[in-house]
């Protein structure tokens, strides 16, 4: 990890953190549960975070905040986001968000995030520049509830999925796939 970026994660891991935003962000996590909760056939479920809670402590490049829930079990598919470079940390559970350089030549790296706050920061945190395939994949036991950041606003983040035709990809904005 390049010390920039390792300083970025520092700096949000300490926000994330702090003792005056955690109840803040965990009112956000109870809904977010809740609606996993209601919806059995789900795999996962998130809310942007409103970024004011953050008291404009964030760096600079952030613009959007997202509290996502994945199902205990669930493989949701690999995807990516061409607008937005991605920081994801663990709050509850654990998670192997595996990575790779393209759609279908290249390996998945797994890089298992766990939720202990004692763990050095590169098996709480991953980032994930633009274009880069991700696909997470949680354990069987617990659901994985996980705070991601981005670089654009919540109303443009792209989602890229590959199309299960065949033909490509396709791409949604996360505010209208709820």
């Amino acid at each position: 990890m390049e010390p920039d970026e390792r300083a970025r994660l520092e700096k949000l891991d300490a926000i994330v953190r702090s003792d005056e935003l955690r109840a803040e962000i965990y009112l956000i996590v109870d809904r977010v549960c809740t609606a996993l909760s209601e919806k059995p056939e789900t795999l996962m479920t998130w809310e942007p975070i409103p970024l004011d809670i953050f008291r404009q402590k964030l760096p600079r490049e952030i613009r959007s905040g997202w509290i996502f829930v994945l199902r205990a079990g669930a493989d949701t598919g690999a995807e990516r986001h061409p607008n937005s470079h991605q920081r994801m940390m663990t709050l509850h559970g654990s998670g192997d968000m595996r990575v790779r350089a393209d759609a279908a030549s290249s390996r998945w790296e797994s890089n298992v995030l766990v939720s202990d706050p004692s763990a050095p920061l590169e098996r709480r945190w991953i980032s994930i520049p633009p274009n880069v395939w991700h696909r997470p994949v949680v354990g069987r036991n617990v659901d994985w509830v996980v705070v991601s950041f981005h670089t654009v606003p919540a109303e443009e983040l792209i989602e890229e999925k590959v199309d299960e035709s065949g033909a490509g990809t396709k791409q949604k904005k996360y505010v209208e796939g709820k």
